[in-house]
């Protein structure tokens, strides 16, 4: 797993006093996402439950099919043609808000089309806002990056990421992330960081290959190895070596979790590429 973790002193829960006549105003937060079949929805909504913000779901004209195949079809035809579907109204006055929480599932490495679409009816200069994503296998950063580049004028902030074959897990690492990040009231103990990458063992090897190897893409061979221990287990982060299309050779970075319990399997958590 991962988490971003940067202490931004937002008033997400009780205002706190200034002098003994003056009050902080706490800063008005909306969760805000788009969500296909229900799985960013759920991640959302626990970010909304936590924060006791205000939610809202985007949603479309003309809905996606439900379909996986149908709906590859449909967005690589809009990636060729460059339309973008039509987003119903929001409901919400986005002037209201001081924090947006944007959620969104990842499509060819980065925000469903969807956000493609807000982002360019939208204004969220001077807000500070928080990306959350679900994902086969990663694109938070990149995602973060193409915020960056589509709203220049907003703050955006660091992000939580969870693999839809693992959002079970979301519940206990959105407490964490928010409480990390100041959003709600509460302590953790920081996470260590990763040791230095070695070469990876033939323990290594079989780790990686029991969170990875059931994958529907290759991911590559790993190569170096980089632990740390954390309060329910272990992290290891993995330098992978894969070869492309035209036989270049790629490196990534694919991270993966294993619980201390007994009878714990790993967990592949995210490739970044």
């Amino acid at each position: 797993m991962l988490f971003c973790a940067v202490m931004l002193g937002l008033m997400a829960c009780n205002p706190q006093r200034k002098n003994e006549t003056e009050e902080t105003t706490p800063q008005k937060i909306l969760v805000l996402y788009y969500s296909q079949t229900g799985t960013t929805k759920a991640v959302a909504e626990e970010f909304q439950k936590m924060l006791g913000a205000d939610i809202e779901a985007i949603s479309l004209e003309n809905d996606y099919p439900s379909d996986f195949q149908a709906t590859i079809d449909r967005c690589q035809k809009e990636r060729e043609t460059g339309e973008l579907p039509t987003l119903n109204p929001l409901q919400a006055n986005l002037d209201d808000y001081d924090v947006i929480f944007l959620g969104y599932p990842i499509w060819f490495g980065t925000y469903a089309t969807p956000i493609k679409t807000l982002l360019k009816e939208i204004n969220l200069g001077g807000k500070k806002v928080v990306p959350f994503c679900t994902f086969g296998s990663g694109g938070l950063y990149s995602s973060i990056q193409d915020l960056e580049s589509e709203q220049p004028d907003a703050e955006i902030l660091p992000g939580y990421g969870v693999r839809t074959a693992r959002v079970e897990k979301a519940p206990a690492e959105i407490e964490r992330f928010l409480k990390e990040n100041g959003y709600i009231e509460g302590e953790v103990d920081p996470l260590p960081d990763y040791s230095e990458q070695m070469p990876v063992t033939e323990e290594d090897v079989k780790i990686f290959d029991a969170a990875c190897g059931n994958y529907q893409f290759p991911l590559g061979t790993p190569v170096t190895v980089g632990l740390r221990k954390t309060p329910s287990g272990t992290d290891f982060l993995f330098n992978v070596k894969s070869n492309g299309p035209d036989g270049s050779e790629n490196t990534s970075r694919i991270y993966v979790t294993l619980d201390d319990e007994e009878g714990a399997v790993p967990e592949f958590t995210q490739v970044v590429r």
